[in-house]
């Protein structure tokens, strides 16, 4: 080793010795930091992607299950004994879990809800008696359908409209 080399070096226990060292600490932690922000990101991008794939994916099974789930309650609703009622009751309410458990919403509005064009079509008009009732719903024909960001079948309701004093 030359004179000049072993005047660079450094030697242990020295006060440029520990600034190097902490330095290099420091490096090593604003590293560790970036890298592990790196990781979360493509983390959470991941489980966007799943969850984006999941909803994708299930969306035919979700409006097959809606169908159904749209048959099943008819016959609950015409059934000729309370016995055959009960049982298409019980069918319909285990269709609507699978449904919600694929990442579906049925939407049923109550009477008296204000119309919401995102989730609701008006499938008719009628007058109301009081201008408080404006725009709201007078029947629901049928419930509507969604999953996390869209509106898949807008609930069918029948809309009260006040016109004033006609």
């Amino acid at each position: 080793m030359s004179a000049d080399e072993a005047g660079s070096q450094v030697e242990p226990g020295t006060a440029d010795g520990a600034d190097r060292l902490a330095e290099r600490v420091e490096d090593l932690a604003r590293i560790l930091a970036r890298q592990a922000g790196t990781v979360e990101w493509l983390a959470d991008a991941e489980r966007a992607r799943e969850t984006r794939d999941r909803i994708g994916a299930d969306l035919p099974l979700v409006v097959e299950l809606f169908a159904l789930l749209g048959e099943v309650t008819t016959c609950a609703d015409t059934a000729e004994s309370e016995r055959e009622r009960a049982a298409f009751g019980a069918v319909a309410a285990r269709v609507e879990r699978l449904l919600v458990g694929r990442g579906g919403t049925v939407i049923e509005p109550a009477v008296g809800d204000a119309f919401d064009a995102a989730v609701m079509e008006a499938a008719d008009v009628v007058d109301a008696a009081d201008e408080s009732e404006d725009r709201t719903v007078a029947e629901v024909l049928a419930p509507g359908l969604s999953v996390p960001g869209r509106s898949v079948r807008p609930a069918r309701v029948v809309v009260r409209r006040f016109r004033g004093g006609a």
